[in-house]
């Protein structure tokens, strides 16, 4: 057996949810940089940009970051990682933490197994209700992901996360702060799906099929797998997004008007625009939260246990 053994009681909603947004808080700490640059190769080509951003040009994810360090200073590919903390411990713990219980709520009584059809649901239901409670987080972390500083002769828009909020509302009212909400929840509800069904069922497949033991091989190949499935659909969401909510005010109209803005300026190659970055991030994210968090759970529930044991 690698890493902790099962514990013989199914983990509770409380240790799901907890274990979830812990573990996902740990992966963007390893990840984050990955998608930073991911964003910044997101929103190179759009027409309205910085001067200081039509000056700096990235090829490629090591560029990328590479650039960023050289130009901005090696702590910029973490710009916007304590609200991109913030978005996982409110985000994960709903759309990963309360998967299990949603899926069982819309699994028929009775049945022993719960249908592809049942866990896609599952995972756009949690997937919507996480964008719902975290947008606001997730607009400041891509404000400050494509903000570029060059320097002290270069002023910052934001002094910190939490005038990063304050200065959105102020000057593109509460609304501001939910900007890009319909892409997003269609993005998450895709990646939802893509990564937590995926996983659900090379996870269940492995084990089915005796491949593999319920320990850390089988948890690194389904999120491996689940990685790949949801950067491939959700790609093209992701750019839109990114560059919805990164605009200002009156560059879009709507998600719709940006997504038709880059087919006819930037072809619809635009659309898997850092998909490298995007699909390292995404691979690299789901191993280290899905691996992470089945081990957290194991652990919780070992404490939980220990604390309740009479002796």
């Amino acid at each position: 057996m690698v890493g902790l053994k099962p514990s013989d009681v199914p983990p509770t909603t409380a240790v799901k949810f907890l274990g979830a947004g812990t573990a996902a808080c740990f992966a963007d700490l390893l990840t984050f940089p990955l998608d930073t640059a991911k964003v910044r190769l997101q929103i190179q080509g759009e027409n309205q940009v910085t001067q200081a951003a039509r000056r700096t040009q990235y090829r490629g994810v090591l560029g990328t970051i590479l650039t960023m360090v050289r130009t901005e200073g090696p702590r910029s590919p973490y710009n916007g990682l304590v609200a991109g903390l913030q978005r996982q411990m409110s985000f994960a713990s709903i759309r990963i933490g309360l998967y299990d219980s949603v899926k069982q709520f819309y699994t028929p009584k009775g049945s022993d197994h719960s249908s592809i059809t049942t866990r896609i649901l599952a995972g756009c239901t949690t997937g919507a209700m996480a964008v719902s409670c975290a947008q606001p987080t997730d607009v400041v972390k891509v404000r400050f992901q494509a903000s570029i500083h060059l320097g002290a002769g270069s002023s910052r828009k934001y002094s910190g996360t939490m005038d990063a909020y304050r200065t959105i509302a102020r000057e593109e009212g509460v609304r501001g702060l939910w900007k890009g909400t319909l892409p997003n929840i269609t993005r998450n509800a895709i990646i939802n799906c893509a990564e937590m069904v995926t996983y659900d069922i090379i996870k269940e497949k492995l084990l089915d099929y005796h491949l593999l033991t319920d320990n850390l091989p089988c948890h690194f190949i389904s999120a491996f797998g689940a990685g790949f499935c949801a950067t491939v659909v959700a790609s093209p969401v992701d750019v839109v997004k990114t560059r919805y909510m990164n605009s200002p005010p009156g560059q879009y109209h709507s998600p719709l008007d940006c997504m038709l803005k880059m087919v006819a300026h930037e072809g619809p190659t635009a659309f898997y625009k850092g998909f490298t970055p995007s699909f390292l991030r995404l691979g690299a994210w789901n191993v280290a939260m899905f691996v992470t968090y089945e081990q957290l759970k194991r652990a919780l529930m070992n404490v939980q246990m220990l604390r309740e044991s009479p002796f």
